[in-house]
C-alpha cells in the first residue's frame, strides 16, 4: 500500500543501507586513557549513509555540528545523536565544541572533529498517471487554507528537543506486516515529479496494533489530518522525531510518555492513502532520515560505542 494516491508502492533499493563507523579522524586520545584529555574525545558509530542515522560520544554539554550547522548538545553522559538526509554528499564533518574545557589546569576553548565517508543510495523513480488533478495539487480554498493550518501544527511539533534518550535504547519495528514502500524512493505525477517519499510502509490489516519503537514524549496527536489522516509524533530525544501516518485508532494525546513496545494506535488508511498501512517516518532537527535503518543499527551503535 502507498502513504497516498500520490504514492505509489515501491521496489526494494538497489543500494543496502551500510553500517559502519566510516574512516574517522580522532583528535584525541581514546575513550578509557587515563589522561585527562580522555574527556575531551569524539567517536561516532551508526549508519553511515544517505538518510542514515548515527549516535556520537563525546564530552557531556558539547556543542555538536554537522557540516556547520548547528545540530544540539550532547547530554549530561555525553551521548548525541546526529543524522544526514538523502541528498547528503560523500563526506560529513562532526565537531563537538567546549568553551570551558578544563586540560592543565586552564580554561580552554576546544573543538573535537571527526570525518566520516557517507555511502551514496540508488532510488527508485516511479511514474503515477491518470490521477485526479485535485489530488495532486489542491485548488480548492478551504482546503488549501486547511492544508495551511495542519502545516503550521506539524511545523510546531518539530521543534521538539525532548531532554531524553529514548533513542539508546535501540528501535524495534512498529508493526508487523509487509513492506510496500521504501524510503527515498519518487513519483512522477501526471508527469509532474512529486517531493521523495520519505516514509517505510508497511501493509497490515486495518486495526492492527501499531507500537512505539522506542521511548519518547508525544509531541503531535491529530486524528483527521489531510494528507496524514489519524498522525502521531514521539520524539525520541534531543529532536529525533518518528511519525506515524494514516492511522485508524490514536491511543495516545500529546504531553503523553510512551515507552518501548507500548501500543499508541492502530493501522488505518485515513488521509491520502490506497488502503491500509503504516507510513512510518523519521526526521531530526530538519533532515529526513530513513527509519528502518534505526531498526537494530542504534543498538549497535550503542553497544560499539559502551566499550
Amino acid at each position: 500500500m502507498a502513504c497516498a494516491a500520490a504514492e505509489a508502492p515501491a521496489q526494494p533499493d538497489a543500494t543496502p543501507i551500510a553500517e559502519t563507523t566510516g574512516p574517522a579522524i580522532p583528535l584525541g586520545p581514546p575513550q578509557g586513557s587515563s589522561s585527562e584529555e580522555a574527556r575531551y574525545t569524539l567517536v561516532c558509530a551508526g549508519a553511515f549513509t544517505q538518510g542514515g542515522v548515527a549516535l556520537c560520544r563525546t564530552a557531556p554539554g558539547a556543542r555538536i555540528s554537522v557540516d556547520g550547522v548547528a545540530s544540539g548538545v550532547a547530554d549530561d553522559h555525553g551521548w548525541a545523536v546526529i543524522g544526514f538526509n538523502r541528498e547528503h554528499g560523500p563526506r560529513a564533518r562532526v565537531v563537538a565544541s567546549m568553551s570551558d574545557a578544563t586540560i592543565g589546569g586552564e580554561t580552554v576553548s576546544i573543538d573535537m572533529t571527526q570525518d566520516y565517508a557517507i555511502a551514496p543510495r540508488q532510488f527508485d523513480i516511479q511514474r503515477v498517471d491518470g490521477l485526479p488533478p485535485q489530488t495532486v495539487t489542491p485548488t480548492d480554498p478551504e482546503v488549501l487554507a486547511r492544508i495551511r493550518r495542519e502545516a503550521a501544527l506539524k511545523n510546531e511539533a518539530f521543534t521538539s528537543q525532548a531532554p531524553m534518550a529514548g533513542f539508546l535504547e535501540g528501535f524495534i519495528l512498529p508493526v508487523e506486516g509487509t513492506v510496500t514502500g521504501r524510503w527515498g524512493n519518487q513519483r512522477i505525477l501526471n508527469g509532474v515529479p512529486s517531493t521523495p517519499h520519505f516514509g517505510y510502509d508497511i501493509a497490515a490489516p486495518e486495526g492492527t496494533p501499531i507500537r512505539a519503537p522506542a521511548s519518547g514524549v508525544v509531541t503531535l496527536a491529530q486524528p483527521d489530518m489531510h494528507y496524514e489522516g489519524g498522525l502521531v509524533f514521539i520524539d525520541h530525544g534531543q529532536g529525533l522525531i518518528t511519525m506515524y501516518l494514516h492511522m485508524s485508532r490514536l491511543d495516545v494525546n500529546a504531553g503523553d510518555v510512551v515507552s518501548q513496545g507500548q501500543v499508541i494506535g492502530a493501522v488505518g488508511a485515513r488521509g491520502r492513502a490506497t488502503g491500509p498501512h503504516l507510513c512510518w517516518r523519521m526526521r531530526w532537527r530538519g533532515r529526513q532520515l530513513d527509519p528502518s535503518v534505526a531498526v537494530d543499527g542504534l543498538a549497535r551503535a550503542r553497544n560499539e560505542l559502551a566499550q
